[in-house]
């Protein structure tokens, strides 16, 4: 089984192409190793005769020379995006039993392309959350262990599912959202590669809502080029998601020309946060190290700001929770509990149906909206927002890309910092300013902390430059030579 599912992206479907397995083959060994793994929790609902039924058309398409760039490629999907007639929870109890009667545009896209869906992935309860411990499903468990311990560790969030699912060797690929590092830190958490697109790249249609300024999809994967596939994929103008850019696509795989020679990586001296473990700087002058070896130039850059971004961070995306979670009434879909008037129904649907970090942010949103604080909060993070994306412009007339560490720790045990909101939300340090900049982002694995644990370093590009950006990644991938695994892999 292992023989498949150690597969990349790019290697399945080359083997594909030379007829030496079928999609069948391939999706079965997935279906395998899913139902083997099912303590991970890394799935919310699993889809294996789905996933057969499309690997028998993907084997008919590639029969008759016919087959798509996903063509018979089992990924699973973050149970974020909605799926026609398969249940999409959100991570949340509110939405129990809501089966969409239409499909995201990038699932679609996904699905037209050839993909086969081995299912919905696990995340933090409407994908707010930096552990994964907030779903109403239960936490997902870490395939990764630290050497000679026994403690359960996070896979990060929100997308902990889809970071868990690719680095377990349960899906050879899988979706993730990106609003304020839920693809870049569960990646780095989990030893995978997490790319968050320009804002506006991938279309948010049909995608849950968390906070619309700032809520982007993109792949996770176990390699750069792998990434850079399903991006191909994933990113292109929809007619329907205003806020979907109308530029073409690039071929993000002929950009890992492996040549980054004169190019400039801008190293902000304010990411040098106090109390980062000494590993993660010698990791990340590493990285300057690998990347300088191979003839970029390291240019020391300032964004001021930053020290500002997790504040501003923290008011604008509750409030746009508060704002998108309104629709969640028990009147339309999902959750009903019943009450003496729509007022107490309202009330009992909305305390039964969402968790403790879902009432926190939509509270605090609620609270910044409210008359008499909107100038004094949310204005004045919107103002801050704008300077936050002035210091990157500013930034990146003296580079081409920006080298950070992911995150500021390793994965860390289950149910550790649940108690400090404060703490968890720090995981985001690195990872927010951009979002907040709308810029892309790619988390690559780099290298083990000295307990086993892999870690991440992540480099920004300029906004739809992912072209630089992923072929800075792949010398990066390159020189880390990351070749290690999970015990559960």
């Amino acid at each position: 089984m292992s023989e498949f599912t150690d597969l990349t992206l790019a290697t399945a479907r080359d083997g594909l192409a030379a007829r030496k397995f079928s999609a069948v083959e391939l999706t079965q060994a997935h279906v395998a190793a899913i139902e083997a793994a099912r303590d991970l929790n890394a799935f919310i609902t699993e889809t294996p005769d789905k996933a057969l039924d499309m690997a028998k058309a993907s084997d008919e398409r590639l029969a008759r020379g016919e087959g798509g760039v996903l063509e018979g490629l089992p990924i699973a999907i973050k149970d974020l995006f909605c799926t026609k007639d398969v249940l999409t929870t959100a991570g949340s109890h509110i939405l129990d039993g809501f089966k969409p009667p239409y499909e995201s545009t990038i699932t679609q896209k996904l699905w037209d392309a050839g993909a086969t869906c081995l299912g919905k992935l696990n995340l933090d309860e409407f994908a707010m959350g930096s552990s994964n411990m907030t779903s109403y499903y239960g936490p997902v468990i870490n395939p990764w262990s630290e050497a000679g311990g026994n403690r359960q560790l996070v896979p990060g969030g929100s997308s902990g599912g889809s970071a868990a699912s690719v680095a377990a060797r349960l899906a050879l690929a899988a979706t993730g959202t990106d609003t304020g590092g839920s693809i870049r830190q569960p990646a780095s958490f989990c030893g995978i590669v997490g790319l968050k697109p320009t804002y506006g790249r991938c279309s948010r249609w049909g995608v849950v809502a968390f906070a619309s300024s700032l809520d982007q999809a993109g792949p996770m994967t176990r390699t750069v080029e792998d990434a850079a596939i399903m991006l191909g994929v994933m990113a292109g103008h929809d007619a329907k998601d205003s806020t979907s850019a109308p530029m073409a696509v690039p071929d993000f795989r002929a950009a890992l020309t492996g040549d980054i020679r004169g190019l400039r990586v801008g190293i902000p001296k304010e990411y040098r946060v106090d109390g980062m473990p000494a590993e993660i700087e010698a990791l990340w002058q590493q990285g300057i190290d690998w990347l300088k070896d191979a003839g970029a130039a390291p240019v020391e850059i300032s964004l001021p700001m930053t020290k500002h971004a997790l504040p501003t961070y923290y008011i604008i995306a509750p409030a746009e929770a508060s704002a998108n979670l309104s629709r969640y009434d028990g009147v339309r879909f999902g959750l009903r509990v019943p009450g003496a008037s729509l007022d107490e129904m309202y009330e009992n649907t909305r305390a039964a149906g969402f968790g403790a970090e879902v009432k926190r942010r939509v509270l605090i949103g609620t609270y910044v909206l409210s008359a008499g604080y909107y100038d004094a909060y949310y204005l004045k993070a919107q103002r801050l927002r704008t300077l936050i994306a002035r210091d990157f412009d500013q930034a990146f007339e003296k580079c081409d890309v920006i080298l950070t560490p992911t995150a500021p720790s390793a994965a860390f045990a289950i149910g550790e910092k649940m108690d400090d909101p404060l703490a968890m939300y720090l995981n985001d340090v690195f990872t927010v300013p951009v979002n907040l900049a709308g810029l892309p982002g790619i988390s690559v694995p780099a290298g083990l902390s000295a307990d086993g644990l892999p870690l991440g370093l992540q480099i920004i590009g300029r906004a739809f430059d992912e072209e630089t950006m992923i072929r800075a990644a792949g010398v990066l991938e390159s020189a880390a030579a990351f070749t290690a695994k999970p015990g559960r892999a």
